[in-house]
């Protein structure tokens, strides 16, 4: 009787082993992984997705220091503008673009996964789940940290999790290298008072990218010194006030379809500015905007071409430069 009971007992575990062995199998299928997007929301993905869509400049540099560009079948409309965008050449490889897309336009396109920011409409994300297409809605990145978690939940939602620290460190050791050497050579008595001039007339101030790269850039970021937090529109009268060293003009221009001159003309020309040490001495610079409105893991050159325009060619930066660990 007891050897029937320990039979029985055996056969029991045996069982269960087994069971609990298929029930792994089913619910752990091989390449298969979920990711948790910012706004809490669990994508599941089958496998690697390989024709990407990116709603913007940032996520589309960021899926391509990730990724060969072979992997996107869309890219913003600007990020094969020279003036925008620090990977030309790696647009010109992406077959389509996007600005403001329709339903219609995104559905054409047959994605397998979109990735979106968070701002703006978002009506389009609901449709496209419910449709049975993968959306990974990432942070509009405000600072250094917000960058670095999305590089980190893009290159888990590419199948590509180890590749996301990788970029991450290249990217630190290129801002500590940049900062090393601005602590070696400007003092901190020679620190510039710089002022940026954005076509986005609300950017610039507190909680941004660009007021982050100031800081790893050594300089003093004068929107931000005042207390002008981004989405307050920078007036003539705060600029006034503020008398930078340095004023930053934008080099965008959309492919040619924004007066790019027209708009400087309506600082560097008005007589009730000639006064300010910026204008008096020289001090009008126009870096390039494909860096300083980097909101990927290039945020490291945008910080790099401030100090370049403001500190001269110690800290020179060629065209084009662009971090990535794609294989």
């Amino acid at each position: 009787m007891k050897d029937y009971r320990k039979l029985l007992l055996v056969v029991s575990v045996l069982l269960v082993a087994l069971l609990s062995g298929c029930a792994r199998q089913d619910n752990t299928v091989a390449g298969e992984y979920e990711v948790t997007d910012c706004q809490g929301t669990v994508v599941h993905f089958k496998e690697k997705p390989t024709r990407i869509v990116t709603m913007t400049i940032g996520t589309d540099n960021i899926v391509l220091g990730l990724v060969k560009p072979d992997r996107m079948i869309a890219c913003n409309a600007n990020l094969d503008d020279p003036n925008s965008s620090n990977v030309v050449e790696l647009a010109k490889q992406i077959p389509n673009r996007v600005r403001h897309p329709k339903l219609e336009e995104l559905l054409a396109l047959k994605p397998d996964l979109v990735i979106s920011a968070d701002w703006g409409t978002l009506d389009y994300v609901t449709s496209l789940r419910d449709m049975g297409i993968n959306v990974v809605v990432v942070k509009a990145a405000k600072n250094l940290e917000d960058i670095k978690y999305n590089i980190r939940l893009i290159s888990s939602a590419l199948g590509e999790g180890d590749k996301g620290d990788k970029l991450i460190a290249l990217m630190e050791d290129h801002l500590y290298g940049l900062k090393a050497k601005i602590d070696e050579q400007v003092p901190l008595d020679q620190r510039k008072r710089v002022a940026l001039i954005s076509v986005v007339q609300n950017y610039g101030g507190k909680d941004c990218i660009y007021d982050d790269e100031c800081t790893w850039a050594g300089v003093i970021n004068g929107l931000s010194e005042v207390g002008l937090n981004r989405g307050v529109k920078l007036t003539k009268e705060m600029l006034l006030k503020i008398d930078p060293d340095i004023i930053f003009l934008p080099s965008y221009s959309a492919h040619g379809s924004f007066d790019n001159q027209a708009f400087k003309d309506q600082y560097t020309k008005d007589i009730s500015l000639q006064q300010m040490k910026a204008i008096k001495n020289g001090g009008i610079r126009e870096p390039r905007d494909a860096y300083i409105y980097s909101s990927s893991q290039d945020f490291c050159f945008g910080a790099q071409e401030i100090a370049y325009s403001v500190y001269g060619d110690a800290f020179y930066l060629a065209d084009q430069q662009h971090l990535s660990v794609a294989e």
